[in-house]
């Protein structure tokens, strides 16, 4: 067994969706909105509205920008992720400070950015964000305007109360992100495991495709080498009155018919397979085609023609996977064809798939990608859906080698679903490499 080190397979550097931040934003937005309303219309109480409705509004006037600009399925840099949880603490600070400080019993929602990061960013942020809120919750202990109550009965708490309360934010903050922080490790080591395997099988397919460069070159020397071996025969027949001569073609007949005992013996090891497995663009997509052509949909290929040479890479079983997997797809949505468009320049190699099913649901459409994200066709029904768990897997394998997947639908009035792989050509063209370092 290869010895692997842990350099090889760990991710050190953690990521965390912009819409997961995002929904989280939104839905304390919207909490804080009906804490508001329910403390206004329904205690009436007097709280200062206008700072805290301002302070919500850019909350949610920033989530709009982030939505606008950025696509919600992207995964963050661990800083910029980071950077939104803090800003999170800081509003939730800014609405504690016109609503009584560490006296409002929302106080505790300081905990939650913490716990998140703890789970989802390395160490040091979240240590960064711990350290920001424990010094958000000391500064509200001391100022604040004061808790919003009956005028005619105040409430006023005592100091060691809210000093227990202050030391219970602080305490919870460091236990339960300690907790969450074991728990979520415990997941990323299986993950690791998960990828120490994966390089395992890696390295095992590597070393069968030098097995099989062994019996190629076998097979191409043997050719050669038995020419050798026949000349040196008949040149040894016709020698007989010069000794010297005829030992030393002896000697080349031996040496040479040695070399094919050991070129015979290196074929036996490994009689098929495919060494020299690169293959052009165009070749790739009729092998991930070609399984799909008999089910009653028409599959058009079109190569476009292009002034650069057709890209030429491995035989790379993850590409041929996903874009099977997404043909696949196109197929059981489609209702007579799926048209699989290919093109290329000198940067960069694109392949289209698209069918003239009933497109993808706009609900679902920001969302591909997502494990078992699934509305498909029922077999006893004629609805039509969403994209499942293959889609999650193809589009994963697919971005591993370098691709770029975007999913969109026709333009109107066309209707279908379109699927659109991308990879810039020197990163398609090195992929897979087996016999390099």
């Amino acid at each position: 067994m290869t010895d692997i080190a842990a350099s090889d397979f760990r991710h050190p550097r953690r990521h965390v969706r912009l819409d997961t931040i995002l929904r989280l934003r939104w839905l304390a937005a919207l909490g804080q909105l009906a804490a508001i309303f329910i403390v206004v219309q329904g205690l009436d109480f007097d709280l200062p509205i206008i700072p805290c409705l301002t302070i919500i509004s850019i909350s949610a006037a920033l989530n709009l920008v982030l939505q606008m600009l950025f696509n919600p399925m992207q995964r963050l840099e661990p800083r910029y992720a980071a950077a939104l949880l803090a800003l999170n603490i800081g509003e939730l600070a800014a609405l504690l400070y016109f609503t009584g400080g560490l006296q409002n019993p929302f106080s505790f929602l300081f905990l939650a950015p913490v716990l998140i990061s703890a789970t989802a960013l390395p160490t040091r942020l979240t240590i960064a964000l711990g350290v920001f809120a424990a010094a958000c919750a000391t500064v509200l202990g001391w100022f604040h305007l004061p808790l919003p109550w009956d005028a005619d009965e105040p409430l006023v708490l005592p100091q060691i109360y809210l000093l227990g309360v202050w030391l219970s934010i602080l305490t919870a903050i460091g236990v339960t992100s300690l907790y969450a922080f074991q728990v979520t490790e415990e997941a990323r080591k299986l993950s690791d495991a998960l990828a120490a395997t994966e390089l395992v099988l890696t390295r095992e397919q590597h070393l069968t495709q030098i097995d099989g460069l062994a019996a190629a070159a076998a097979h191409e020397l043997g050719t050669p080498l038995s020419t050798i071996f026949l000349i040196a025969r008949e040149l040894e027949k016709t020698v007989h009155d010069n000794p010297l001569i005829a030992d030393d073609l002896k000697t080349l007949r031996e040496q040479a018919q040695r070399c094919r005992d050991i070129l015979s013996k290196i074929t036996q090891l490994n009689s098929g397979g495919a060494p020299f497995d690169r293959m052009r663009l165009s070749t790739l997509i009729e092998e991930a085609v070609a399984p799909h052509r008999d089910f009653g949909i028409a599959i058009k290929v079109r190569i476009a023609v292009a002034g650069a040479v057709e890209p030429v890479g491995m035989r790379n079983p993850a590409i041929l996977y996903g874009v099977g997997n997404i043909l696949e797809n196109a197929v059981d949505f489609a209702r007579e064809t799926v048209e699989v468009n290919a093109w290329w320049n000198a940067d960069s190699i694109v392949i289209s798939i698209s069918d003239d099913g009933p497109g993808i649901p706009p609900d679902l459409l920001k969302r591909i990608g997502e494990p078992y994200l699934s509305r498909r066709r029922g077999e006893d029904s004629g609805e039509h859906g969403g994209l499942g768990l293959g889609v999650f897997i193809a589009r994963t394998l697919l971005e591993r080698t370098g691709a770029r997947v975007s999913f969109s639908n026709r333009v109107f009035p066309d209707h279908g679903a379109v699927v659109q792989i991308s990879w810039p050509r020197e990163s398609f063209e090195t992929l897979e490499r087996p016999f390099e370092d």
